[in-house]
């Protein structure tokens, strides 16, 4: 059996509900998706967090005639009228979690240090910043800016590794900067005429051993001296 959706925020909603409608305790309960215990210390104000309630009939996950249809009839469970819509942030700056905001101002310096081609909206859509901050780095008018020390983003948690590439690469060739090429790469042509070089010097190197057993041997051979007696002998 498929499990039942439940509101985007059951806790927020389970308190609107209380407040709002005669539903019973375990109506409420089943529709949010919590406990009825839960249910039962809203109602008493012995939450240990305060809610601040939702509307489900404004955000479309309730009608008023499903609320009265369950108010006349204890044993009816409502329906959620459609799944809660998945939260996608399309635009502004990326969310950041609260224990790395601190970090942000690190990131940024780093940013502004190592890699100045890289433009504020950039920078701001890959840390989650905004203008005014950046800037406010680059002055040095930042309040905090006796503390801010550049740290790499990726280290700190800010962006993936893929994503700073990504980004440096993209302001580098808008900016007309020649990416750098890797040692190994830089030298490939310088190796391959190293290895040319090297077969070079030892075919000469064979052809000088050769040559040089070539004269020993003839000096083994020293043509005897001429006489008489062996230039006329047949």
């Amino acid at each position: 059996m498929a499990e039942q959706a439940t509101p985007l925020m059951q806790h927020a909603t389970a308190s609107w509900l209380v407040d709002n409608t005669g539903l019973s305790f375990e109506q409420i309960a089943e529709f949010c998706g919590i406990h009825i215990l839960e249910v039962n210390a809203m109602a008493d104000d012995l939450a240990g967090s305060k809610y601040t309630g939702r509307d489900p009939v404004q955000a479309h996950e309730l009608t008023h005639e499903e609320i009265e249809k369950a108010e006349k009839d204890p044993e009816y469970r409502m329906v959620l009228q459609k799944g809660p819509d998945q939260v996608r942030r399309t635009k502004g700056p990326r969310y950041t979690p609260v224990s790395k905001r601190q970090d942000k101002p690190d990131g940024i310096a780093w940013l502004l240090k190592n890699h100045p081609e890289i433009s504020d909206a950039q920078v701001g859509k890959l840390i989650g910043t905004t203008r005014t901050t950046i800037n406010a780095i680059r002055e040095r008018e930042h309040w905090n800016i006796a503390n801010i020390m550049p740290k790499d983003p990726v280290t700190l948690g800010l962006c993936s590794q893929r994503e700073l590439d990504a980004v440096v690469a993209k302001a580098a060739k808008k900016a007309g900067i020649e990416p750098e090429v890797p040692e190994d790469k830089k030298l490939g042509g310088d190796k391959e005429a190293l290895i040319a070089e090297l077969h070079e010097e030892r075919e000469q190197a064979a052809k000088d051993a050769e040559a040089a057993l070539a004269a020993e041997a003839g000096e083994e051979e020293e043509p005897k001296e001429l006489t008489a007696d062996n230039l006329f002998k047949e």
